[in-house]
C-alpha cells in the first residue's frame, strides 16, 4: 500500500459517516443525541417489561427483546465511529473488523426475523383474539424466538468466515463508517462468485421471507380493521398498524438497497445514508413507535412513576 493509504497490512481505514468540516460538529452532536435517546428509550422499554406484571405477555416480551437487539447492534457500530471522529483515528484492525462484522450481521439477522414475528403476533392478536393463547402458547413462542436467534447466528457463522477469508488486495481505505458486507466485498479481488451466491441466498432467507411475512400479516390485519364496527377502535388500530408498516418499510427498504441491489447502482454517499438509516435512526424509531406510543406501555410507565413518587414521599416523611 502506498501514499495516504499506507497502514498495517491487516488494518482497514474507514472514512467515517462525516468528514471534519464546518457541519461535522453539528452532525456529530445530532448522532450523539440520537444514540442517547435510543439507549434511553429502549432501556425504558426493557425496564418496564421486567418490572410491570401487566406487560408479562408474549407481545411485550417481543418488544423488549426487540429493544435489546437494537441496543446491541447499535453498540457494535456507533461507539467506534464516534471515537474515530474525536481521535481522528480511522483505522480498524482486521480482528476488530471481523468481530464487528460478526456481531452486526448476527444482531441484524435476529432483528429481521423479530420484525416478522411481531407482525405475525399483531395479526393473531387482532384477527384471532380468542385463539391467541393457544396459537401463541409459551412453547410456540419460545420456539419461534429461538429460531430467530438461530437464524441470526447461522448468518454470522457462515458469512463471516467466507467474507473475511477473501483476499483483500485492493486499497484498504473505504468511504464508509463500519465493516459492512458490501463495503468489505469492494476491498477484495479474485473470484467472488461463490460469495455472491451465498450472500444472495442469505438475503432471500433473512430479508425476503420475513418481509413477506410482514406484508401478509399486516395486510390481513388491515382487512380485519376495516371490518370493525367501532369507528374509534378502527381509527386507533389503523393508525397503529400504519405506523408499524411505515417503520418496517423504511427499515427493509434500506436493507434491501444495501444487500440486494446490484453493486453498479451503489455510490459511497448513498451507501452511508442508507446504512445509517437502518442501523441508527430506525433503532430510535422502533421504541417510539412500537412501545412508547402503546397505551399499555404508557400506563405501565405512569404506574412505575407513581410508585416511585409514592415511595419517595414516604421516605421524605420518615426523614
Amino acid at each position: 500500500m502506498d501514499g495516504d493509504d499506507k497502514t498495517f497490512a491487516s488494518d482497514f481505514t474507514l472514512t467515517g459517516l462525516f468528514n471534519h468540516n464546518k457541519a461535522s460538529g453539528f452532525l456529530f452532536s445530532i448522532i450523539c443525541g440520537i444514540i442517547f435517546m435510543t439507549m434511553v428509550a429502549n432501556g425504558v422499554t426493557i425496564f418496564l417489561f421486567h418490572i410491570d406484571i401487566h406487560l408479562h405477555i408474549p407481545m411485550y416480551f417481543l418488544l423488549s427483546h426487540f429493544s435489546f437487539i437494537d441496543m446491541m447492534y447499535v453498540s457494535t457500530i456507533v461507539p467506534k465511529m464516534l471515537l474515530d471522529y474525536l481521535t481522528c483515528k480511522k483505522t480498524i484492525s482486521f480482528i476488530s473488523c471481523t468481530a464487528q462484522y460478526f456481531l452486526y450481521v448476527g444482531f441484524v439477522g435476529v432483528d429481521f426475523f423479530l420484525l416478522g414475528l411481531m407482525a405475525y403476533d399483531c395479526y393473531r392478536v387482532i384477527c384471532n383474539p380468542l385463539h391467541y393463547p393457544v396459537l401463541m402458547s409459551h412453547r410456540v413462542f419460545w420456539m419461534i424466538l429461538a429460531s430467530s436467534w438461530f437464524g441470526g447466528a447461522l448468518d454470522s457463522f457462515l458469512l463471516t468466515p467466507i467474507t473475511m477469508s477473501l483476499p483483500f488486495c485492493a486499497s484498504h481505505k473505504r468511504n464508509h463508517f463500519f465493516c459492512e458486507a458490501p463495503t468489505m466485498l469492494r476491498l477484495t479481488c479474485g473470484d467472488k462468485a461463490t460469495y455472491e451466491i451465498v450472500m444472495f441466498t442469505f438475503c432471500v432467507i433473512m430479508l425476503l421471507i420475513p418481509f413477506s411475512v410482514v406484508i401478509a400479516s399486516y395486510s390481513q390485519t388491515l382487512i380485519m380493521v376495516q371490518q370493525m364496527t367501532s369507528a374509534k377502535g378502527k381509527k386507533k388500530a389503523f393508525t397503529t398498524c400504519s405506523l408499524y408498516i411505515m417503520v418496517v418499510m423504511l427499515f427493509y427498504r434500506a436493507a434491501l438497497y444495501t444487500y440486494m441491489l446490484l453493486q453498479s447502482y451503489h455510490t459511497p454517499t448513498k451507501d452511508k445514508v442508507f446504512s445509517a438509516f437502518y442501523t441508527i435512526f430506525t433503532a430510535l424509531l422502533n421504541p417510539l413507535i412500537y412501545s412508547l406510543r402503546n397505551t399499555d406501555v404508557t400506563e405501565a410507565l405512569k404506574r412505575v412513576l407513581a410508585r416511585y413518587q409514592g415511595t419517595r414521599d414516604v421516605t421524605m416523611e420518615e426523614f
